[in-house]
């Protein structure tokens, strides 16, 4: 499975254009949501830097406790291989429900993510 469609990444280019005219990035609703199938990691991306088409921002959940906000280089996800061959896979179901402040407060505050 690609990660991204094309569509999906036009629209996270241009949130990211939104964002850097301005808009703040935790007020959006993270469009994208990735997991490990096969054990533990979420991934949830709000847009992808424009100047950096392979850089995404979202929340990241590894599954130690910690979730955290910041910067996820895709190829390292698209490359990624865990038990049974199986890579990372995009939610084709997901849609936001909240802003990505709200979804990393509450993952903040239970220790993991839940979307």
């Amino acid at each position: 499975m690609t990660l991204l469609t094309e569509e999906l990444r036009e629209k996270l280019i241009k949130i990211g254009l939104d964002v850097e005219k301005g808009a703040n990035e935790f007020d959006l609703q993270p469009p994208v949501k990735l997991f490990n199938p096969c054990g533990a990691g979420t991934w949830l991306l709000s847009f992808i830097y424009p100047d950096e088409p392979n850089l995404a921002f979202g929340l990241a959940d590894l599954g130690q406790g910690f979730p955290e906000t910041g910067d996820i280089y895709l190829p390292e996800l698209e490359q990624f291989r865990g038990k049974f061959g199986l890579g990372i896979e995009r939610d084709l179901h997901f849609t936001p429900s909240k802003s990505l402040r709200k979804y990393a407060d509450e993952a903040h505050e239970k220790g993991s993510l839940i979307a």
